[in-house]
């Protein structure tokens, strides 16, 4: 699950070389660039201290960029960018101190490198800019150096909350970038924006393409031809345009299909071109993402081959050639796959797997897809997985304990892949339901903006009414339904227990919120005005904040809960999970409580994933009155007798 585990993600080409990154929780979490060359040779780019990740936003993405055989990219431990060379050892490009970097675009023409830099110098919030960060020859003098990185960059564009994608044409005669204001967040209301570039770099002539404050637009890039392209979801689903039309580039999609995601993080990507006539998009559908061709001179819209369609389901990245497209795909019942697809065959290399574990078919629990009534009339969408391990079977009449899984964001998505973290529950016994409220992406504007001042309530709803459906339908027990989730999911699960004490008997929450107040107060910029389209407008709403926040709903608690808090978190700070903890206590319930020294908002480390794994089926066996078969170093548990 953890120690043989990769992360993959964030693949771009580079000629044709092609680059990827590795997460590896074996190595603490960090972040390794690979690069696989023409002749098929895979090794590692970056020397074993690097751990390429940018905090800016503090999702990151965008870490780094290769161009010409040389690889800028950030360094985890200091923010800076560095040039990595492969017959020099890296070289600082920006200043130690106040300085984060992301989302790289080269400017060969000019020598430099735009992206976005959020600078933490000042007393108040970071300031987000658009800058220039000077290249220089990698061979000048220690002076020169030292000069060249002193101010951290030219700022280009300023003056807005948010900038992200900075893209130059194909001639570098256009930059194309996207800007938004609080309370947006990119999912909301983004701009997208061109400006000349001149000789000197400078920019004019900045003009607005689309976008605005009810219209979200992702993704902006040039064809070979100097169009531009972009997503915006203006007609109420994420859509493929072009400053060429007005109309979506693809004539026959799918009404309910999406060709965008929600920004959380920099550098994700739906279409690359695939040479000048062509592109190569992904796209969902009730939850499952697919592949597709573009033929730009017709409009039309076709899987490579008909296989690639059912087995493939791109996740946030792809890079395309004229012949190739590679991405990191998930499948129904095999781990993630860094795959390179070979277009006019459909023949699929994989290069590089998640997971080396081999597990036996009849162990697999496949997604199922399940839609259910929900509050006010509506359907709300889930993938249902059953018990699945062909060593046992339960007694007969038995049905199963459910985990109801409420997923992060709460703007964001449950994908129906092949996750580790899944079968290690359906391989137990537990039913698992994987649910997508209302306010989940890729279902339309109109789904997602559900949760607009409901937060609490439209996803709370949904994750129960999941629950009792299926225990409804005889596939879970109701005596034994748990609900689990992390960071807003974790609100989520807190939110269910505290106002909805009658549904579960047991949750785990990780590095959820508890108190909507203290994290409007406490968190970083890019979501510090979040709530105001989730919840209200603070200080003006703040007796809603408190009315939905959990912790003042202790009394209502009826359940035991376990917590597991990063303590180097800043988007969910550990005071969250230790007030939660704290009045547990204090009421009798019992409670377990496990921070994690190193960890920030999500874990990385294998020893963590292991240890909250494990210790929250501890915490299920000791509440539900079963001794797990795994060797499980035991849990303290306040107030279990």
């Amino acid at each position: 699950m953890a120690a043989g585990g990769l992360r993959l993600g964030a693949v771009q080409r580079d000629g044709a070389d092609l680059y990827w990154i590795e997460g590896r929780p074996a190595e603490g979490g960090r972040y390794a660039l690979m690069r696989r060359s023409a002749e098929g040779a895979i090794a590692e780019v970056t020397p074993p201290e690097f751990n390429v990740r940018t905090r800016v936003h503090e999702y990151g993405g965008g870490a780094y960029l290769p161009r010409g055989g040389v690889v800028y990219c950030v360094n985890f431990s200091d923010q800076r960018v560095y040039r990595i060379a492969s017959s020099r050892p890296p070289e600082a490009l920006t200043p130690a101190g106040s300085f984060m970097y992301a989302d790289f675009e080269l400017d060969a023409r000019r020598n430099r490198l735009i992206c976005v830099r959020e600078d933490h110098g000042g007393k108040g919030e970071a300031v987000n800019t658009l800058v220039a960060v000077s290249l220089g020859p990698a061979s000048t003098s220690a002076k020169a150096a030292a000069d060249r990185k002193a101010d951290g960059g030219e700022v280009l564009a300023s003056g807005y909350d948010f900038y992200s994608t900075p893209r130059l044409s194909p001639d570098g005669s256009r930059l194309a970038w996207l800007s938004w204001r609080h309370p947006n967040m990119p999912w909301d209301g983004t701009e997208l924006w061109v400006a000349d570039v001149d000789a000197s770099g400078a920019l004019s002539n900045q003009r607005l393409v689309a976008g605005g404050d009810t219209e979200s637009i992702y993704q902006p890039g040039w064809s070979p031809d100097g169009s531009l392209y972009y997503v915006s979801d203006r007609d109420g689903w994420w859509r493929l345009y072009s400053d060429r039309s007005p109309e979506p580039v693809i004539s026959n999609a799918p009404l309910d299909a999406e060709f965008g995601k929600p920004q959380w993080v920099f550098g994700t990507a739906t279409w690359a071109c695939a040479g000048p006539s062509r592109l190569v998009v992904s796209y969902t559908r009730l939850g499952r993402w697919y592949l597709g061709l573009v033929d730009l001179a017709t409009g039309r819209l076709s899987p490579p081959v008909e296989t690639l369609a059912a087995t493939l389901q791109p996740h946030d990245w792809l890079a395309a050639s004229d012949t190739h497209v590679a991405l990191v795909s998930g499948f129904d019942a095999a781990p993630d796959a860094l795959v390179d697809v070979e277009l006019a065959s459909g023949r699929i290399e994989v290069l590089r797997t998640a997971s080396s574990l081999a597990i036996d078919p009849g162990n697999i629990s496949v997604a199922e897809p399940i839609e259910f009534a929900t509050d006010e009339g509506q359907t709300a969408h889930a993938f249902y997985y059953a018990p699945r391990n062909k060593e046992f079977s339960a007694p007969a009449g038995d049905t199963p304990p459910l985990i109801a899984i409420s997923h992060g964001g709460p703007t964001s998505a449950a994908h129906p892949t092949f996750d580790l973290a899944i079968q290690f529950w359906t391989s137990r016994g537990f039913a698992v339901v994987d649910v997508n409220y209302g306010g989940s992406t890729g279902f339309g504007r109109a789904y997602r903006e559900r949760l607009n001042g409901r937060w609490g309530i439209v996803d709370v709803h949904d994750v129960i009414n999941a629950a009792r459906f299926l225990s409804g339908s005889g596939r879970a027990d109701e005596q034994r339904l748990i609900i689990r989730g992390g960071s807003a999911g974790g609100y989520t699960t807190l939110a269910a227990l505290a106002f909805h004490p009658d549904v579960f008997k047991a949750g785990a929450s990780y590095y959820g919120i508890s108190d909507l107040e203290v994290l409007e107060i406490d968190t970083h910029k890019f979501e510090s005005r979040y709530s105001h389209s989730l919840i209200g407008p603070y200080p003006a709403a703040k007796d809603i904040y408190r009315a939905r926040s959990p912790i003042h709903a202790v009394e209502r608690l009826a359940c035991p809960l376990i917590l597991l808090q990063g303590l180097e978190d800043k988007v969910v700070p550990p005071n969250q999970s230790e007030m939660m903890a704290e009045a547990l206590r204090a009421k009798g319930l019992p409670v377990a409580y496990l921070a994690f020294e190193g960890e920030q908002h999500g874990f990385r480390k294998a020893a963590t994933i292991i240890r909250s794994l494990e210790a929250e089926l501890y915490f299920y066996g000791a509440v539900f009155g079963f001794t797990p078969a795994d060797d499980i170093a035991p849990v303290h548990i306040d107030n279990l007798s």
